[in-house]
C-alpha cells in the first residue's frame, strides 16, 4: 500500500503557475488541540460525575491523555500538508486537483477553510494561521462570489 503525499503531486499543465501555497501552521495545530483537550477533559469528568464515579478527576486525565496521544501521533502528517493555488486550479495533497471554475463555495470552519465543488466534493484545508486570508485569496482567484 502506498502512502499518500501530504503535498500536491498533480503535475502543472503547460503554462500553469503556482500563485500561492497554503501550509498548516504549527501554532494553530497545537492551539486547536489544546481546546480539544479541554473539551475532552470536561466531557470525561462530566460523564464520570453523571454515573456517580467518586474519581471524577480521572476523566480529565483520560481526556488529556487521549488528545495528547492523537495530536502527537498525527502531527508529523498534518503539519506537512500543503495546498497550492495556481492560476487555474487548487491542488491539494496527493492527486487532489480542483479547477477554480468548479468551486461552488469557500467557507471557514474553526481554523480550517472548506472548499466545496459544484459536484459536492468537499476539501478541508486544516490549521490555517489566518483562515480568513486563505479564504479571501481563493475567492479572489476564482473571481466570483462563492460564499
Amino acid at each position: 500500500m502506498s502512502e499518500m503525499s501530504m503535498t500536491p503531486t498533480t503535475p502543472l499543465a503547460d503554462g500553469e503557475k503556482v500563485v500561492h501555497s497554503f501550509t498548516a501552521d504549527r501554532g494553530t495545530y497545537w492551539r486547536d488541540h489544546a481546546w480539544l483537550a479541554a473539551a475532552a477533559m470536561a466531557l470525561g469528568m462530566g460523564i464520570l460525575w453523571a454515573i456517580g464515579n467518586p474519581h471524577v478527576w480521572t476523566g480529565a486525565v483520560g481526556g488529556l491523555a487521549a488528545v495528547t496521544v492523537r495530536a502527537t501521533y498525527v502531527a508529523s502528517d498534518e503539519l506537512q500538508a500543503r495546498w497550492d493555488l495556481t492560476d487555474r486550479r487548487l491542488l491539494g495533497p496527493g492527486q487532489r486537483a480542483v479547477p477554480l471554475s468548479e468551486i461552488a463555495r469557500v467557507r471557514t470552519l474553526g481554523s480550517a477553510v472548506q472548499v466545496v465543488t459544484r459536484g459536492g466534493d468537499k476539501h478541508l484545508m486544516k490549521y490555517q494561521a489566518d483562515k480568513d486570508a486563505t479564504a479571501t485569496r481563493i475567492k479572489s482567484a476564482i473571481g466570483r462570489d462563492v460564499s
